[in-house]
C-alpha cells in the first residue's frame, strides 16, 4: 500500500530542487523504465500497476493502483510503470570521440530528443552550460525514450571545458561553412546554441571552425529547430 507520504515525496521529484536534495529522479513508461532498470542506473524503486511485470521483477518494485500512479505522475495519462532512480555521480568526460555541446538549450522536449539523436549516432557523451535544463527533468526523460541510459550527460562550465579539452570546436552559426563540405576531424566537439539567442558570444571566441546548414529555396524560415539541425550536422560527422 503506498501511503500519502510516498506519493507526496514522488511528486516532489518533478521539481530540480528536490530531485537533487534527494539525489532521485523520476522516469516513466515500461519502454524506459525497463531501460534505466537494465542500465548502469541504480534503482531506488519501481511502481507498476501490471501484476505481472511485478511477480516477474520482484527486485524494489511495488504493486500501486492506478489512482494513486496518477497522483504520483508528471503524465495526464500514465501508462502503469514509474521508476524512481538515483542520480548519478559525474564521471570524467572521456576526450577519444565526438562530444556534443550544449550551449543554454532551455526546452526540455529539445534536449531530450539531442540525447536521443546521440544516442542513434554513438555518441556518448553531452556536456552542457550549468544553466541549460536539466537533464532529469521529467518532460526530458520522456522525451529520450530510454536513450538517457547510454548517453551520459554532464554540466559544466563550458568555457573552462571547450579552453581545456584540445580538440577542434566546430559551432553552429547561420552563416558559416556549408557542413557538407566540412571536412570533420575525428574526435571532436560540436556546440549548439540557445533556441533564440545561439551561441553566445564568449563560446563563439573559441570555436575553430563555424559551420552552418545551407538554406534552399524560397521559404522565409530564419532558422531551424536546434534539435533538427543537431541531427543533420551529426549524420554529416558520421557520415
Amino acid at each position: 500500500m503506498v501511503g500519502k507520504s510516498q506519493i507526496k515525496f514522488i511528486k516532489s521529484l518533478q521539481q530540480k530542487k528536490y530531485r537533487y536534495e534527494h539525489q532521485l529522479f523520476v522516469v516513466e513508461g515500461k519502454k524506459t523504465v525497463h531501460e534505466l532498470m537494465a542500465s548502469d542506473f541504480e534503482t531506488y524503486k519501481i511502481y507498476s500497476t501490471d501484476l505481472n511485470f511485478v511477480k516477474s521483477v520482484a527486485y524494489k518494485v511495488e504493486l500501486i493502483k492506478a489512482d494513486d500512479l496518477k497522483k504520483m505522475s508528471s503524465l495526464s495519462t500514465p501508462n502503469g510503470y514509474l521508476g524512481v532512480f538515483k542520480i548519478p555521480k559525474p564521471k570524467k568526460i572521456p576526450l577519444h570521440d565526438w562530444i556534443v555541446a550544449l550551449d543554454t538549450i532551455s526546452d526540455p522536449g529539445n534536449l531530450g530528443t539531442i540525447i536521443r539523436l546521440c544516442d542513434w549516432f554513438g555518441i556518448k557523451n553531452i556536456v552542457t552550460t550549468t544553466n541549460n535544463v536539466d537533464c532529469f527533468n521529467p518532460k526530458v526523460l520522456q522525451a529520450t525514450m530510454g536513450s538517457i541510459a547510454r548517453v551520459q550527460v554532464t554540466s559544466v562550465a563550458l568555457v573552462d571545458f571547450l579552453k581545456t579539452a584540445n580538440l577542434p570546436i566546430y559551432g553552429a552559426f547561420m552563416n558559416g561553412t556549408p557542413v557538407h563540405k566540412v571536412n570533420f576531424t575525428d574526435p571532436g566537439i560540436l556546440v549548439m546554441g540557445n533556441e533564440a539567442n545561439g551561441i553566445s558570444e564568449e563560446i563563439s571566441k573559441l570555436v575553430t571552425e563555424r559551420i552552418t546548414i545551407n538554406h534552399f529555396g524560397a521559404s522565409t524560415t530564419e532558422s531551424l529547430n536546434v534539435a533538427t539541425a543537431t541531427a543533420i550536422i551529426v549524420h554529416e560527422i558520421r557520415r
